[in-house]
């Protein structure tokens, strides 16, 4: 008797992609495909998916290597966890990047195998994805490597500091709450659609930091999130006490980001709670920011070295300075998923607080099933 082999998706716009992961999880036994709901696509990417929900069951349906395919009826990232109970598959698959460790603790609870597949084209056929045929998006997302918070005036009025950050491919669709400077990077897809203007970053930057923060908006976004999208490469942005940096530096040598880029992992975090706040308990003081600040200088001086066991250990030491000024930033759920990889990486930080983002990781060994990052380089 097949075994009974399980997977879930959002699987809009179907292409090739979608169905050479279809063959290859079906080699594996009967398959059962599990959709996203619309709700559900909306509240994780924060857009209606082109085809409805019972467009894209029929098309998924109608591929031969498909068995049988439902609506989840749950929500988030786990939103096929009821249709899972009941199938009572012997196989859960998902590809490298729509691994998660609650997937794989789900799966360890019960029993069923947990497969991490590469995504590869099928034979002959040139590599698909949704967010390609999406558009073709290019407005890049970034992380803050070091010093996050920095940016915002009631942390660097207590003592100045640097925020280091990083412009980031749109290779994979990231999550709304992905902590990558989305809602930023929405405001830029608002102002200017598929690819950012020519010009000056730092005008650029302002132009898009203004828009996003129009007057009487009560919570500012960081300036970090428009320099971090703009900026192509890396940039370190200085700040003493004022929303927008005294001085910018923008650094994209090819081997700095390829040291940068061979470094970084990203493991999804659960999702984020509705009623989390994140600026709900501050104890924000003189010598926490000082801590936070130095940690970035030295985090800047060790990426500058390419030396990875500094840059590991400098992001480490930011993070811990962030927490210490904004506990809510980590939850149980965080602090799990960080012992998990404690042996395996150098440094780590968070990619949007509370959940919904990435745990980030530092490491100088390949990391199993993490989503590598593609830094953006300067336009010829």
């Amino acid at each position: 008797m097949p075994k009974k082999v399980m997977v879930s998706g959002c699987f809009d716009l179907l292409h090739s992609g979608h169905v050479a992961f279809f063959k290859e999880a079906a080699a594996y036994g009967d398959l059962y495909v599990a959709l996203g709901s619309d709700k559900t696509v909306f509240d994780l990417k924060g857009r209606l998916p082109v085809n409805s929900e019972q467009e894209r069951l029929f098309m998924v349906k109608a591929v031969g290597y498909v068995k049988d395919a439902f609506i989840s009826r749950g929500s988030g990232l786990m939103d096929f966890v009821d249709e899972f109970k009941a199938l009572q598959p012997d196989v859960f698959i998902v590809n490298e990047d729509g691994h998660l460790p609650d997937k794989q603790k789900l799966c360890e609870d019960h029993g069923v195998e947990y497969v991490v597949l590469n995504r590869k084209p099928a034979e002959g056929l040139a590599p698909r994805s949704t967010t390609a045929l999406r558009t073709v998006n290019r407005i890049p997302f970034r992380i803050d490597l070091a010093g996050g918070w920095l940016d915002q005036p009631f942390v660097s009025k207590h003592y100045p500091g640097p925020v280091i950050t990083i412009s980031i491919e749109p290779t994979i669709d990231f999550n709304e709450r992905s902590g990558m400077a989305s809602s930023t990077r929405n405001a830029a897809i608002d102002l200017w659609g598929t690819r950012l203007p020519p010009g000056d970053p730092e005008k650029i930057a302002k132009i898009l930091f203004c828009y996003d923060n129009p007057p009487g908006t009560t919570e500012i976004s960081g300036s970090q999130d428009a320099i971090g999208i703009v900026f192509p490469g890396l940039a370190i942005a200085t700040y003493e006490g004022e929303y927008w940096p005294t001085r910018i530096e923008r650094y994209h040598d090819e081997a700095t980001l390829h040291f940068v880029e061979s470094a970084l992992y990203l493991v999804a975090l659960g999702p984020r709670h509705d009623d989390f706040d994140v600026l709900s308990d501050l104890r924000i003081d003189r010598d926490k920011a000082r801590a936070l600040a130095e940690a970035t200088d030295a985090c800047w001086d060790a990426i500058l070295a390419h030396d990875i066991r500094g840059f590991g250990e400098a992001v480490r030491r930011s993070y811990d300075a962030q927490i210490a000024m904004f506990p809510k930033m980590v939850t149980e759920q965080v602090s799990r998923l960080i012992d998990q990889y404690r042996d395996q990486a150098i440094g780590w930080k968070l990619s949007g607080a509370g959940g919904g983002g990435y745990l980030v990781l530092v490491a100088d060994r390949p990391i199993p099933n993490a989503v590598r990052v593609v830094a953006r380089r300067p336009s010829d």
